[in-house]
């Protein structure tokens, strides 16, 4: 059902310009029945179909994002950049309230980023947070019993003291997984890139303003004003949303009784995501 929508757009508009709109909003790698995230899984079909519409003059994308997962947020990168060359298409992504840490790596996809002037932009780092119970459960009383093969398997365990060789570690992670995040960032920017190194790349976000400055974004505009600018004011935009409907939010590993304790974490987890940015 879904992919005969496709052709009957292209048949149905064949005389107006059309640019097929996917939305990729929430946190990235995460999505449970009580939060909408984004995935590689929930959106390389809406993808598709939108790079499908061979009359198609751009795809647009319009994230709202305070990023994730940066292996996810990697894979839709690459998807979409895979995409648009294959079907020689340009992509243009718009941002709404945030596109930030992996939300802008995926903006980096586009050819073209638009912001608002009040979105937030940026966040080019790498963060990792966790708690440390080790001191309440010296308080209660509490013994934990662990058995493990392998040196480092109980690294950065949150139930016991945080160890100096382990945080270093982590950081050595976490040094590489930047370094790719600012590598891509410079082969997407380029020379539109007009901010110092320092402090673009030091994990700092912006208004859509000092974005634009920055180089971090194209222009300032929304979707509907730029796309009716550029083509014209009987431009198509289609909204490529995924099925609807009770069954088609059954996933298997998802939505059992016994999953509700962590997806209750996960919705705390994208909800302190979305707060780093005042939102």
């Amino acid at each position: 059902m879904a992919s005969s929508r496709v052709p009957l757009l292209a048949r149905l508009f064949r005389s107006r310009p059309i640019v097929p709109v996917v939305r990729l909003t929430g946190a990235i790698g995460i999505s449970t029945p009580l939060i909408s995230g984004i995935t590689l899984a929930n959106t390389a079909r809406l993808l598709e179909r939108a790079f499908a519409i061979k009359q198609a003059k751009a795809v647009a994308l319009v994230i709202n994002s305070p990023g994730g997962s940066a292996v996810q947020s990697h894979f839709i990168y690459q998807r979409i950049r895979a995409l648009a060359t294959e079907n020689k298409k340009t992509v243009i992504a718009f941002v709404e309230d945030a596109a930030a840490s992996g939300g802008y790596m995926i903006a980096c996809a586009a050819d073209e980023i638009v912001a608002d002037p009040s979105s937030i932009v940026g966040s080019i780092g790498v963060i990792t947070s966790s708690f440390g119970f080790d001191r309440a459960m010296n308080k209660l009383g509490i013994e934990r019993r662990v058995y493990t093969a392998g040196t480092h398997k109980m690294s950065l365990d949150p139930f016991q003291p945080e160890k100096a060789d382990d945080v270093r570690r982590l950081k050595a992670l976490q040094k590489d997984i930047h370094a790719l995040f600012i590598g891509l960032v410079k082969k997407r920017r380029g020379k539109k890139l007009k901010g110092p190194e320092k402090t673009l790349f030091s994990g700092e976000f912006w208004v859509g303003e000092q974005a634009l400055r920055y180089g971090l974004v194209d222009r300032l505009g929304d979707l509907r004003n730029v796309l009716r600018e550029r083509y014209g004011k009987k431009v198509v935009t289609p909204l490529m949303a995924p099925p609807s409907g009770w069954f088609s939010r059954k996933t298997p590993g998802i939505g059992r009784d016994g999953d509700w304790a962590a997806q209750l974490i996960a919705a705390i987890e994208a909800r302190a995501l979305w707060a780093r940015y005042g939102l």
